[in-house]
């Protein structure tokens, strides 16, 4: 049977994820997905097609996407036909869809009750008229290892966007997105907004600067203010970072507890453990190359939204708001750029809205990381995954690393990620002005310091 696991990586909140744990050697190591449904919705809506009438125009020739009749279908397709042979198939895992019964969903629903939030119970229910689910790598453990007395450890990384854009379609006054990183510019925004505490250090240009010391940067910086970014499972279990929302910045009791943790794991002495992982973290990541793979998807994004957005209207066939509004504000200083896209081809259009969804997959997905210890020094032992060492505790570790939350996004969202680009955008143009004319604020406030810090280091 597969209880729940809450403490897996993060999955979309429409799924929920239960782990194998008995001996039955065809499931150790792997997890299934099941849908979820609101409890004041309908549970199950079966359509010739679970995609709209323009997302099949999008990604007609796809696999067989539009033959897909549920959103779970569709998914598991997209991962398969599309992210999987862009990053690379020895990183993701589709998935294999498996037959369900309603009995054995009831059963599931019945068993998620008591070690579920009473928030979340009261909000959804197990989907128990879908006839199947997707049985997946466990990516937080290896295959076998959490019934032995090995140990492994993982982490869950969401790296987010690692280029800067060079669109020409991006507006003058939003010169700031191509040299600022779209990370550090949101985390403006949600300090703005009160949805976190502090700004976090963390930039994605370190992580995928191929830098190693740029690299160990970046790591350390997720590990001081996780947030959603950054968790780390020993055998599959939650240790460090949040099991949902934010998790709260890294205090002196959460980093000595985590470096307590961390004992069976890392043979450093007392207070240099923490420091030792968190190498171990950014070597994997700097001699595997992954970020390399994933930026060149990331960079299929080559209009970025303020271009992009003008393709979605004319995919949609629709009258372009944006083109209408920067004419209202008599900001379309250049309008023959934003004509001559309106001029292209139809096949041309699908194709930049295509690109960009799948580029928005790639900007917003999870990087695992599992590591298994391979005894003292750096050995000789034949083994199937790549091996990196730790010269400062002498050993050596299997690791892997993979791909999950490859979800398609959807097409209708386009006119959502114009939005916040333009607050995000916004709301750094406003600061900036308060900060270099703190004569326009009636009130100094610790939020304005604050701020001030941040946006000089953004800058």
């Amino acid at each position: 049977m597969f209880p729940p696991s809450s403490h897996l990586p993060t999955w979309p909140e429409k799924l929920c994820v239960f782990r194998w744990w008995r001996s039955s050697p065809n499931f150790i190591g792997k997890v299934l997905r099941v849908r979820k449904v609101k409890r004041n919705g309908s549970e199950f809506e079966k359509a010739p097609s679970a995609l709209s009438t323009h997302e099949c125009l999008v990604w007609e020739g796809v696999g067989d996407l539009l033959s897909a009749s549920t959103k779970d279908i569709v998914n598991h397709m997209y991962a398969k036909h599309v992210m999987s042979p862009l990053l690379g198939s020895q990183h993701v895992d589709a998935g294999v869809r498996v037959q369900v019964t309603k009995e054995f969903l009831e059963c599931v629903h019945k068993g998620v009750l008591f070690q579920r939030p009473s928030w979340r119970v009261d909000n959804a229910r197990v989907n128990t008229l879908h006839d199947s689910a997707l049985l997946m790598s466990d990516h937080s453990i290896f295959p076998h290892a959490v019934h032995g007395e090995e140990f492994c450890i993982s982490v869950e990384i969401k790296p987010k966007c690692g280029f800067l854009p060079i669109s020409r379609f991006i507006r003058d006054v939003n010169l700031a997105k191509k040299r600022i990183s779209r990370f550090k510019l949101h985390q403006i925004l949600k300090f703005h907004q009160g949805k976190i505490s502090q700004i976090s250090e963390y930039d994605p240009l370190d992580l995928f600067s191929g830098s190693k010391p740029r690299v160990l940067k970046s790591i350390k910086n997720l590990f001081l203010t996780p947030q959603n970014n950054f968790r780390v499972f020993i055998n599959g279990s939650l240790i460090f970072g949040s099991s949902g929302g934010e998790a709260e910045d890294t205090n002196i009791q959460i980093a000595q507890s985590f470096e307590e943790t961390l004992k069976p794991i890392i043979q450093s002495d007392d207070g240099m453990r923490t420091s030792t992982f968190l190498q171990l973290v950014g070597e994997a990541v700097f001699k595997s190359g992954i970020m390399n793979r994933l930026v060149d998807v990331q960079k299929l994004d080559a209009f970025d939204i303020e271009g992009a957005i003008h393709a979605y209207y004319d995919v949609i066939a629709q009258p372009c708001v944006v083109c209408r509004e920067l004419g209202e504000g008599n900001v379309l200083s250049n309008k023959s750029k934003y004509d001559a896209l309106h001029s292209i081809s139809f096949e041309e259009s699908l194709k930049i809205v295509r690109d960009f969804l799948v580029a928005s997959t790639a900007k917003d997905l999870s990087l695992m990381i599992g590591f298994r210890g391979r005894g003292k020094g750096k050995g000789n032992t034949v083994s199937n995954y790549d091996v990196v060492c730790i010269d400062s505790s002498n050993q050596s570790f299997d690791y892997k690393a993979s791909f999950i939350d490859l979800d398609m996004k959807p097409l209708e969202k386009m006119p959502y990620y114009y939005k916040l680009d333009q607050e995000i955008i916004s709301c750094y143009t406003r600061m900036m002005e308060t900060v270099n004319h703190p004569e326009k604020s009636l009130v100094e406030t610790p939020y304005q310091d604050h701020l001030s810090t941040a946006i000089e280091d953004a800058s």
